[in-house]
Parts: C-alpha cells; sequence; structure tokens
C-alpha cells in the first residue's frame, strides 16, 4: 500500500498545462486527486486519462472567483472524504494586459479575483479540512512578475502575485499552530499551451524567450509538479512560509 494512499489533494484550474501535470504527478504519487475547472467537458477528459492511468481522481466544475461555490463545492469535498491533505492553488492569469490609465475598474477586478481572491476563498474553505489532514498544506502559485511588477500592461497582475505572495506568508503564520503548511511556487516561463498562439503565430519571439533565461531554455510543467509534489511531501515537513522559484535563474535577470 502506498503511503500516500488515502489522502487527498484538490487543485485548482486543473484541467489542462500546469494543473493536470501537478494532478498527474500527485496521483501517481498517491493521492486521490480532485481537479477544478471550469470546463466541464475538458474536466471529464483529464479525468478519464488519469483514471486510466491508475489514478483516482474526480472533477467538480466552479469558478474559483465565486465565494459561494467555491466554499460549496470544497466544503462538499471535504464532507465526501472527511479531510484534504492537500490544496494547490493552481488557477489563476494574466487576464489580459491593460495600460493603468485606460484600465477599467472590471478588468482590475477580473485580475485580483482570478489570482488573489480565488486562492482566498479556496484556502478559507479548506482550512477546516487540512486541519484533519496529514502533514497538510496550502500550495500556491505567485509569479516574477509579484517582484519585478509584470511586463508592460502586466501591472495589475504583477500587483495581484505580489498579494499572493504575501497571503501565502500570512496564511503560514495563521495556521503553524495546526501543523498546516503554506508555501508558494514561483515558475518561470513554461512550455505550456497558455503560450501556443504565439508559439505558432510568432516563434522567433518565442524562441528568442529563453534568452532571458540562465539555463538557455524553457521550463516543462513537469518541472513545476515535481516541486510541488516535494512540498507536499514528509520531505518538505520543516518548509512553511517560502515560495520557490522555479524558473532556471529566470528571476536573476541576464
Amino acid at each position: 500500500m502506498s503511503k500516500l494512499e488515502g489522502k487527498v489533494a484538490v487543485i485548482t484550474g486543473a484541467t489542462g498545462g500546469i494543473g493536470f501535470e501537478v494532478a498527474k504527478r500527485l496521483g501517481k504519487d498517491g493521492y486521490t486527486v480532485v481537479l477544478n475547472g471550469i470546463q466541464d467537458e475538458a474536466g471529464a477528459e483529464r479525468v478519464a486519462e488519469l483514471v486510466a492511468d491508475g489514478i483516482t481522481a474526480e472533477y467538480y466544475g466552479f469558478d474559483v472567483t465565486d465565494d459561494e461555490a467555491v466554499t460549496a463545492n470544497i466544503t462538499a469535498i471535504g464532507n465526501k472524504y472527511g479531510k484534504i491533505d492537500l490544496l494547490v492553488n493552481n488557477a489563476g492569469g494574466l487576464g489580459g494586459r491593460s495600460r493603468f490609465e485606460e484600465m477599467t475598474t472590471e478588468f482590475y477586478r477580473f485580475v485580483m479575483a482570478l489570482n488573489l481572491d480565488s486562492t482566498f476563498f479556496a484556502s478559507r474553505a479548506a482550512i477546516p479540512f487540512l486541519k484533519k489532514g496529514t502533514n497538510a498544506s496550502i500550495i500556491n502559485y505567485t509569479s516574477n512578475a509579484g517582484w519585478n511588477a509584470g511586463g508592460p500592461g502586466a501591472g495589475i497582475y504583477g500587483t495581484s502575485k505580489a498579494g499572493v505572495h504575501a497571503i501565502t506568508r500570512a496564511l503560514a503564520k495563521d495556521l503553524a499552530e495546526y501543523g498546516i503548511r503554506v508555501n508558494a511556487v514561483s515558475p518561470g516561463t513554461i512550455d505550456t499551451p497558455f503560450h501556443a498562439q504565439i508559439k505558432s503565430t510568432k516563434p522567433e519571439v518565442f524562441a528568442s524567450w529563453k534568452n532571458n533565461i540562465m539555463l538557455g531554455r524553457l521550463g516543462q510543467p513537469q518541472e513545476v509538479a515535481s516541486v510541488v509534489s516535494f512540498l507536499a511531501s514528509d520531505d518538505a515537513a520543516f518548509i512553511t512560509a517560502e515560495t520557490i522559484q522555479i524558473g532556471g535563474g529566470q528571476a536573476l535577470g541576464i
């Protein structure tokens, strides 16, 4: 019997890209994985892939920016399994680009909700069930943009990710007395379908991105998943309030 068998992981935004690779890795580690997303057809397909690979998995469709939906669904998951051992707040994104002068309040609120509110909503709902878990933890996603304020038009994305960095440390302080650890990963430029359009329409631009990375290449989703796996494991039992850069040295600039 796997040491992790019976442990439950909830991964938001897990129907593709990095999130799905994280779900796959955690499933192979022995977790029951609960995928979240807003594309129900894709969710069903991803679960079928995981089950065919011998992984116990299911899908819950809800919008992570909707506090009532998040609370209802995570509570349902927690009640079903009697606990949650790991919450991975993978959902998030750029949301578009806008300079501040032209930025609408609607756009501002959308990007903040997508990245920061979602992390708060899911964490708040999961805490009562994480208290019942084993070596329970939360893993959030921040970004280089949280430090350098993002590229052109991505200022509010950077602001939201700076908030994720801060809430990671704040949650770690708040939950330490329960033995619940809270950490974050900060992926650099990862080769996922997220970049498919520019990869196909402007391959020279896509290829140039590696020039800003010390290791001279883009990252792979599996390389993020392996760090998430480590942070969730007993090997990381004394690590909390940390953010791990997964960017091949991109954060230093060259």
